[in-house]
């Protein structure tokens, strides 16, 4: 018999469509040449807003390089800060739990830009103002929190009987959480690691603060573009941008598609 398609399938294919719908436009502004008003196509193709990305006289190389590697980074930090954070408040419970919970959502509750302001002061004097770490460490001030939140309730679903067996059976607590705790939580991680990389892959204010304009993210350069008279440029870096938030949800969908079974667990039914 052959496999039967999912119900859902002409659904999330007819929603593809509507999500991809509005990008059309920017793709043909992006190989324009020449499009004048009022032809509905363009009647020049160009590759010019490429070669401007590729490093034709602009800083669109530098830019993209550092907001890739600030936005890997914050979301490793996040993630190595998260994880146990989450681990903590989901799967126990301890007096002043929801207080706590409330000073790790304190940096989104209050808005960035003014927590920020402070921030900026004490970085000149630690001379972290106008560097790529002084950048990288204020983009955790949004990722943490959503990260720690995301994992918690991740825990929080959690029983912790697949621990106490593993412990049973002989297991240390490194094991326990080598080859129990941490593949069952690997979905987890996935979306707050995706969450994390596009808070810190979209950042500006924050980046414009710290970085003080000797820092250029992507984000920045977009921004600069949008607001000249060149919508070829403006196009390309915004497909530019767009392409690793798209990759990253494709990637984490794909792995959460293949993870989360507790048949995966490496460590259940072998002899300690």
């Amino acid at each position: 018999m052959g496999r039967r398609k999912r119900p859902g399938g002409l659904g999330l294919a007819l929603v593809a469509s509507l999500v991809a719908l509005p990008l059309l436009p920017l793709l043909l502004w992006a190989f324009t040449g020449v499009w004048r008003f009022p032809d509905l196509l363009p009647s020049e193709l160009s590759l010019r807003g490429w070669e401007y990305v590729a490093g034709g006289g602009g800083r669109a190389p530098e830019a993209i390089l550092n907001s890739l590697l600030i936005g890997v980074a914050a979301t490793a930090a996040s993630v190595a800060v998260g994880l146990p954070a989450g681990m903590a408040l989901g799967g126990y419970e301890f007096r002043l739990k929801g207080l706590v919970i409330f000073f790790v959502l304190l940096p989104i509750l209050v808005p960035p830009l003014a927590s920020t302001m402070g921030i900026h002061l004490t970085f000149i004097r630690l001379g972290l103002a106008d560097t790529a770490f002084g950048v990288f460490l204020v983009h955790l001030i949004p990722t943490v929190p959503y990260t720690a939140i995301i994992l918690t309730s991740v825990f929080a679903e959690r029983g912790g009987e697949m621990e106490e067996a593993a412990r049973t059976l002989g297991a240390s607590p490194w094991q326990t959480f080598r080859h129990v705790t941490l593949p069952r939580a690997v979905p987890g991680i996935a979306v707050a690691s995706l969450f994390a990389f596009l808070l810190s892959w979209s950042q500006y204010a924050l980046t414009l603060l710290i970085g003080g304009g000797s820092v250029i993210t992507l984000p920045m350069l977009l921004f600069s573009a949008a607001s000249g008279s060149d919508p070829v440029i403006t196009a390309v870096l915004t497909v530019v941008f767009a392409l690793p938030a798209l990759l990253a949800l494709v990637v984490a969908l794909r792995f959460l598609r293949g993870h989360g079974d507790e048949r995966d667990l490496p460590f259940l039914g072998r002899p300690s």
